[in-house]
Parts: structure tokens; C-alpha cells; sequence
């Protein structure tokens, strides 16, 4: 595609937002700006390539052939500007004091080597980390960033779509050996989680995928459920980032495309510009991105 003398880093910016977001209100989330201005601007760009970018459907936004090789472009120029802002950042002397930044168990454990490398490359920054699967108030400085799993972020903040948290169903390969190898999901012993409203979801899964299975126990902690799942108690759904490369685990149902959250890096908009907040959310952008392949379970 022959770039036009026009168009630059804020035009492809926004095509690439839309392209990661798969939405309006997405992109628009990620740019911090109203969802109508993303329509205007991918019009106008749009109009000026006299190309196609996206096909508009019920389903949100999907990238056309164009837009799919424009999108490649942006990726490689956001990569260039990262790392020039990261240098830049990396000098500068105000990178330093408090950041507190809230997230989830999963996360830390499977991307700890990219806080482990915020810490070496920014040291005089004093990261405070919350691990919690509550929601957390940016309004209240509860914290300043948040790391979050969710199809549904707050509207209130605002930053970037870093990848799939994609999960499937696992058990211990002992587990497997006792029940049968390819035996239905039904024939496995089950560990519900015992956790109210917020895990209602399992129990109406399991009863549309494992009719008149048997859950033989309950439990309220992520890590217990790993352990439990991990010595054969039972059958459970796990992020495919955790289980996949334990040698001990295995996949026992194909992936459903479907069951996924994204993961999110989010700020309040007007802390979006501090230089501390941009360091960390460049930072773990990068690296998130370039673990996506085993967020989504395709490694």
C-alpha cells in the first residue's frame, strides 16, 4: 500500500485502535476520545486513501485487506515511537517516586519478568502492587493503573486492549488416565468454585457441556483450585497461559474461540500523560503484546 504524503502517526493510530479494539467504543476507549470522532476520522482516511479500511457490522468493526496491511504499518511505527519515548523517558530525571498499580493473580504470574525488568529499567520508581480480583477506584487513588481482565472495562478510564486471555478445560494427565482418554466431559469429576454470583456462570456452563456431572468439591481460591486440578481432584477451566505449559496438565475439550476476556491496561485520563504512568503502561504494552500468542492459547 502506497502511504500517502498526508497521513501520519495520528491517522495510523487510529486504524490500528480500531483494529485492536474490533469496535467503535473501543478504540475510542483506547484513544480517549468519543467513539464518533474514530468513525469521523476512519471516514476521512478512508476517503483520503479512496480505499476500504473496515467493514461496519453488528458484530463491530472488521478490517479489510487494506486496512489489515495499514494496521501492520501502524504496528511497526508505534514500535519505532515506543522505543524512542522509552529512551527519552529512561532520562529523564522526574522518573521517579510512588506508582501504584492493581492487578490480577494470573497476570503477575505469568508476565512477573516484565515487572521484574519495570523495576531494573525505571529503579527509582516505587512500584507498589495490589493483587485482587476486585474492582479497584483510579478516582480514589486506590491505584493509578490497573491490569485487568475484562470484555467490559470501565468507561471511565482509558488506555489499550493488550491482548485475549483465552482459557479451556483441563485436568491432570493422571486424572485423564483414570477416566479414559477421550472420554466425555460428563465422566470427569468436577471442582466448582465456591464464590457466590460471580461464578454462577461455571455452574450453568457445566451443566450445557457435562450434563449430570459431579462437582466433589468447592473452593474459593485461585491458586487451591490449580493445586486441586493439578493433583487429580478434579476437572476445571484454567487461562490457557497457566495450565499450557504445565507438563502436568491436559487440555481435555478443544479451545471455544468464545471463552475469552481481553486484558486491558487502563488509567484515568488525566493521569494518562504522567510521566511514571507512561513508562509503566509502554512498558508492559510491550510486553504483553509480545506474549499475546500465549495469552491466546495458540503456543
Amino acid at each position: 500500500m502506497c502511504m500517502s504524503a498526508h497521513m501520519d502517526w495520528d491517522d495510523l493510530k487510529y486504524v490500528l485502535a480500531g483494529v485492536r479494539g474490533g469496535s467503535l467504543v473501543d478504540a475510542a476507549r483506547t484513544l480517549g476520545v468519543a467513539h464518533t470522532t474514530v468513525g469521523r476520522r476512519i471516514k476521512t482516511l478512508e476517503d483520503q486513501l479512496g480505499v476500504r479500511l473496515f467493514d461496519r457490522t453488528p458484530d463491530g468493526l472488521i478490517p479489510t485487506a487494506a486496512g489489515e496491511d495499514l494496521a501492520a504499518v501502524a504496528e511497526r511505527v508505534e514500535a519505532d515511537v515506543q522505543s524512542a519515548e522509552g529512551r527519552l523517558l529512561g532520562r529523564d530525571a522526574q522518573l521517579r517516586g510512588k506508582l501504584h498499580v492493581s492487578t490480577v493473580d494470573v497476570l503477575f504470574t505469568c508476565f512477573d519478568e516484565a515487572f521484574t525488568s519495570f523495576i531494573d529499567r525505571y529503579p527509582h520508581i516505587e512500584l507498589t502492587l495490589g493483587i485482587s480480583r476486585e474492582p479497584v477506584s483510579l478516582a480514589r487513588r486506590e491505584a493509578d493503573v490497573v491490569l485487568r481482565v475484562s470484555n467490559a472495562p470501565p468507561e471511565t478510564l482509558v488506555g489499550r486492549k493488550v491482548g485475549q486471555l483465552q482459557f479451556g478445560v483441563y485436568a491432570a494427565r493422571s486424572l485423564v488416565e483414570r477416566v479414559g482418554e477421550g472420554a466425555p466431559l460428563k465422566a470427569f469429576p468436577w471442582i466448582g468454585w465456591d464464590g457466590g454470583k460471580n461464578f454462577r456462570w461455571f455452574e450453568r456452563w457445566l451443566e450445557a457441556h457435562a450434563p449430570g456431572a459431579r462437582i466433589v468439591m468447592r473452593l474459593d481460591d485461585r491458586l487451591l483450585m490449580a493445586h486441586a486440578i493439578r493433583t487429580g481432584i478434579g476437572a476445571q477451566i484454567l487461562p490457557c497461559v497457566l495450565a499450557d505449559p504445565d507438563p502436568e496438565l491436559v487440555r481435555i475439550a478443544p479451545l471455544d474461540e468464545a471463552f475469552h476476556l481481553n486484558v486491558w491496561l487502563l488509567t484515568l485520563a488525566e493521569l494518562r500523560t504522567n510521566s511514571r504512568i507512561r513508562a509503566f503502561m509502554d512498558h508492559m504494552a510491550e510486553a504483553l503484546l509480545a506474549g499475546r500468542d500465549a495469552l491466546s492459547g495458540s503456543v
